[in-house]
Order: structure tokens, then sequence, then C-alpha cells
């Protein structure tokens, strides 16, 4: 009896052991019930979660955030004013679906380019994308020329725009990755988040028509359609949804220090055994919002005042020259992760670096790394001067010098005329110098026939 309570001490001891021992569980990935799906850390531009994120889909509505990216960088530029007032031309109406979404705008109606801008983000209204592009290119063909021409320049890889609004067309497509590349680059114009963060606005009574109501159609912020959705952490951004490509939803959320730009293409929208719908752009946004809040925060990995590591110095006195971050390198990790675990990748801009090097030269890059994933970089900087050695700068000169094409050709051809000197003077001078020295003697020797 003692024995076997002994050995069950022991085997209590030994699992509280490995309980305690073992490593921390990985993080659950969710699954999305969508086409693609992203989720990028806005502080830090790291991927928390992707899903697809490259694949062409059609982005329906999301369409109109690239038509106000260049409507705002018109305003910037001067080239249109936010209170200016445009009287709708019948050419802006022309081929849009009767059954598409709209603020009910009329031909001859005037409203302000704000104005319009609420329509066309609060409302999704169609009409409003085309009067702006109108506007702003002097023809919805030039305007659709521009968005392709601008998402080029944001690095976008797999869109193609052939209208401003959205509408379907099997060669209108772009990717979860180039809407958060798009969307990034509209909320650089402050007036581009107050307009999409508006649950509800009037437009006053113009010309032809009484005062508008508008009704956010994101429900993650506004509950006049829907009240399942709210997220009092949500803002912006814009919604889409047709039947080719779906529910789409692009949106952002913070809470405390975190800040989150999602990405939901391609989402169904599906009655449960309750007999209540469920949208599921909406519904896998609010869950990637969740799960990302409450499995990550941000940790401090280095500072800036830290020593990142040394890198080799040539043509200095000095062998190597200290490195620091330039600047504190926060990351946002999973929780149950611990950052001893994240490898740090040095790349150098080269190997060995070149005297001189003056203090706060950046002179290459540190990568978190692990499993293969890149969690963040960072420059890295010379911590100090370190002057160059003359006398090795020099002999590093002579060396590239005659080691260039030219010097080397003249050398070669230096090496082959010594070579043709050396021949002739071993050779061809000798047989001169032994021919004229046989006659001479041969002239002064002889004395003539004695008789």
């Amino acid at each position: 009896m003692k024995t076997r309570r002994i050995f069950s001490i022991f085997l209590m001891l030994l699992l509280s052991i490995q309980l305690l021992t073992a490593p921390a569980a990985a993080l659950e990935t969710p699954e999305v019930q969508a086409k693609a799906a992203l989720l990028v850390d806005q502080k830090t531009g790291g991927i928390v979660y992707a899903m697809n994120e490259h694949d062409e889909l059609f982005p329906a509505s999301l369409t109109k955030i690239m038509t106000a990216l260049l409507v705002l960088e018109a305003v910037d530029q001067g080239k249109l004013a936010l209170n200016q007032t445009i009287t709708v031309p019948a050419t802006a109406m022309e081929g849009l679906a009767a059954d598409g979404s709209t603020a009910g705008i009329q031909v001859g109606e005037m409203l302000t380019v704000e104005q319009l801008l609420y329509c066309m983000l609060v409302v999704s209204a169609n009409e409003a994308c085309t009067i702006l592009g109108e506007q702003v290119s002097g023809s919805v063909s030039a305007f659709v020329d521009a968005m392709n021409a601008k998402a080029k320049e944001l690095g976008c890889e797999n869109t193609h725009f052939v209208n401003p609004h959205g509408l379907h067309d099997s060669q209108h497509y772009t990717s979860a990755w180039d809407l958060y590349l798009i969307t990034k680059a509209a909320m650089e114009y402050p007036m581009f988040m107050t307009i999409c963060d508006t649950s509800a606005i009037t437009i006053p009574a113009t010309n032809l028509s009484p005062e508008r109501p508008l009704y956010n159609t994101n429900y993650l912020i506004c509950g006049y359609r829907s009240r399942g959705y709210l997220n009092q952490n949500a803002h912006g951004v814009k919604t889409g949804s047709h039947s080719q490509a779906g529910h789409c939803l692009v949106s952002t959320a913070q809470k405390a220090s975190l800040d989150f730009l999602c990405v939901v293409l391609g989402g169904d929208r599906i009655q449960d055994a309750e007999g209540t719908w469920w949208t599921y752009s909406f519904l896998e946004s609010n869950n990637l919002y969740n799960w990302a809040f409450e499995n990550f925060t941000y940790q401090t990995i280095l500072k800036e005042s830290d020593v990142a590591g040394e890198a080799a110095v040539s043509l200095s006195a000095t062998d190597h020259v200290t490195l620091r971050p330039a600047e504190s390198l926060e990351v946002l990790l999973p929780k149950d992760l611990d950052p001893a675990e994240l490898e740090q990748v040095i790349t150098l801009n080269s190997d060995p670096i070149e005297a001189p090097i003056a203090e706060g030269d950046a002179l290459g890059t540190l990568t978190l790394r692990l499993d293969g994933k890149d969690y963040a970089s960072v420059d890295l900087l010379a911590l100090t001067d370190v002057e160059a050695s003359r006398i090795r700068v020099l002999w590093r000169d002579l060396q590239e010098f005659f080691s260039t094409t030219p010097v080397k050709i003249a050398g070669g051809a230096a090496g082959v005329l010594a070579a043709f000197w050396l021949v002739w003077k071993l050779f061809f001078s000798k047989r001169r110098y032994r021919y004229g020295k046989s006659v001479g003697k041969s002239r002064n020797g002889y004395r003539g026939r004695k008789r």
C-alpha cells in the first residue's frame, strides 16, 4: 500500500512538471466564411490575418473608395472645391442600372461636391460616382483611366476598373490586398473617414428635391436597417454587394491601442434555422475584430537606444561599427508568443561596410521572423562615426584603377611591347653584334699575301 501511494505521488509530480513546462497552445486561426479576407494592423502595417488576399474578385461598390480617393485628390490639388456646386448633366446618368443603389439625383439638379461625396459613400449612390467622375476628368472613360493609373501607382497588381461605381463587369476586379492599399491612400484625406464614418446625415433641399435623409449601408456603424452587427469600436468604411460579388465590406476598428483595417470579399447572406438572415461580410468582420482584440498585444522588442548588432568595416583602422535601430521596434504579437522566440535577421547594405561612416547612416535592416513569417522590420543605423584610413583608401583606389578595363588593355599592350622589345634585344641585336664583330676582325687581320 505504501509503495502504491509513493508511486501515485510520483506520477502526480511528473504530470505537474509536464503541465508547467509544456509550451503554450498555438493561437487558433479563425475560419472565415467568405471568398477572401484580410486583417491588417494599421499601426505597424503587419498582416494579422489573410485568406486569398491576392485573388482577383469583384468588388461591387467598394470601387467607390477609389472614386472618392481621386475626387479628394482633385480637391487637394485645387481642381475642385468641396463647396463647389455641380449641375448634373444628362451624360452622367447614362448606362446606370435601374435597380442599382441611388440617392435619387436628377438631371439638372444642383449639388455640391461634398454632398455628392456623402451620397456616394453613405448610401452608395451610383449616379454620384459618374457625376463626380465627369467633373474631375471630363468624361467617365477618362476618369476610369485615371482610376487604373492610380491603382498601378499604389502598387495594386490584381486590379482593373471598368467603371467608377462597381456595377458588374467581368473585367472589373480587384483583390483584398489591393483594396487595403487603396483604402490606406484614401484615409490620408481626413474628409474621407469623416464621411465614411457618418451613420446618418440629411442633405438639404435642392432646386429639384426636398431634403434627403441618408443612412449608412454599413451595419457595423448604423443600425437603421439592422442592429445585429453594431460594433462600438468600428469606423467606416464602405459596403458593396451584387449577385456576382457577394457581400463585401471594408472597415476599421480601434480598441485601446489596437487599430485594425479589415477587408472581407464574397460573403454570403444566409438564413438560419430560426429564420434570421445573416450577412457574412458584417458577421465575419466582427468575428475577426473580436479575435484580434482578444488575442493580440503590442510588445516593444527593441528600443531606439538598444544595440542591435555589429557590422564589419573596411578601409579603416576600426574593424567594426555598432548598429542601433532607427526607432523603437514595437510589434503586434499573439499574447501567447514569447518575443524571445523571434529570430532577428540582419541584412546589411554591404559586407563589409566601407569607411568613412557617419553616425546615423543607414547601413541595413533588422527583420523579426518566426516560422517563415516576417513580423516587422526596422532600419539599422551607425551608432558612431568611423573614420577612413588614407593609406587604405589610396591602396583601394590604386587597385580599382588598375582593375579598370582601359588600364588592363593598356597594361596588356605594354606587356606585349615589352615582350617584343626583349625578344629583339636578346635575339636580333645579338646577331647584328656578332656579325659586325666578325667582319671587323677580317678586315683588321688581313695583311696581304707575302711574296
